[in-house]
């Protein structure tokens, strides 16, 4: 009996524990304070005024070196603080934009996506700012718009660094096409659960830790808010961008030195429900892609980072920013 009392003590208090308190947060982030001081460019896109918001960092020992980091589909730009830290600390100025629809910029209510688009956008950013030379870093997606950007401004690209870039393969090929409101349908349904187990089971390979959290947190206070839905709506637009706007044929095309670092532990792909588990097992071998995409970028460095997945800036930070360092040297 005194087993049994204590049990229905425990329970309540270990489920407590276990339960995470969302704070939620307006579809511009207004309430969610960024690591270092935010700026906004007003942009005209598509018949209307966006806002782009950005951090700029210019150390006291500046280099006369820039470095442009993008951010990919499921986070913003202060998910880059340790990256950003270690990079003014030699010397680099860092630029760090949110693309218009993520992080504190404006979720259109419609709106074109084109990584041309975002890449107009940026370049737009660096003008503004008296940039003419730089090296231009994107991860996830962040990747394929560091790509498009290479290939349109190559004369500003100086270098240009993929950490884990998705569509090194063309998933249209083996995954059957779905519409923008498929989409929009099924980021409705987001939540916090759901973002957790999606992160760590792509990610992060079923681990979990506080660093971790927080970018689960931050997706997920958007999901409380009352007009998530224009949230929602924006992150279909860009499933559909990334998936019918390959860039990986013009890996050829790229000028300018190129470093790929790659976790080789991911298997982030989009689309995997919608195909077969013969198909799924094809799919998103970095291990595999990681090399094969070094062979088609002319004058390209692999770096491969073992028992690491999609984010090795957060996950394994000494091996990536080491490798980037030298590389940017």
């Amino acid at each position: 009996m005194k087993i049994l009392k204590l049990l229905f003590i425990l329970i309540p208090c270990l489920s407590f524990g276990q339960q995470v308190n969302i704070k939620a947060l307006d579809i511009n982030l207004t309430n969610y304070e960024y690591p270092f001081p935010v700026h906004f460019i007003e942009l005209s896109n598509q018949r209307q005024y966006l806002k782009m918001s950005y951090m700029d960092i210019i150390p006291e020992n500046y280099n006369q070196k820039n470095i442009v980091l993008l951010h990919g589909k499921n986070f913003n730009g202060a998910y880059w603080e340790t990256t950003i830290k270690a990079l003014t600390k030699e010397g680099y100025r860092v630029i760090v934009p949110d693309q218009i629809g993520f992080g504190k910029s404006t979720k259109p209510d419609h709106f074109q996506y084109t990584f041309q688009q975002l890449a107009e956008n940026t370049k737009r950013l660096l003008d503004h700012l008296g940039i003419n030379k730089t090296t231009i870093l994107g991860h996830s997606m962040g990747g394929m718009l560091a790509t498009r950007f290479a290939l349109m401004y190559p004369e500003t690209t100086e270098k240009l660094v993929l950490e884990n870039p998705i569509g090194l393969e063309d998933w249209k090929l083996v995954v059957p096409y779905q519409p923008v409101d498929w989409w929009y349908e099924s980021e409705l349904k987001q939540n916090y659960e759901s973002i957790k187990q999606y992160q760590m089971a792509n990610y992060y390979d079923g681990k979990w830790n506080a660093d971790y959290q927080k970018w689960a947190e931050l997706g997920a206070g958007w999901t409380t808010a009352p007009n998530y839905d224009i949230v929602a709506w924006n992150s279909a637009l860009l499933y559909d961008m990334i998936f019918t706007q390959p860039v990986l044929y013009e890996f050829k095309n790229i000028k300018c030195p190129t470093l790929l670092i790659i976790g080789t532990r991911d298997k982030t792909t989009l689309g995997k429900p919608l195909v077969s588990e013969e198909v799924r097992k094809t799919m998103g071998n970095y291990a595999e892609l990681g090399k094969k995409t070094q062979k088609e970028i002319p004058n390209a460095k692999l770096v491969e980072i073992p028992n690491t997945g999609h984010l090795p800036h957060i996950e394994s930070f000494d091996s990536f920013i080491k490798s980037l360092i030298v590389f940017l040297k």
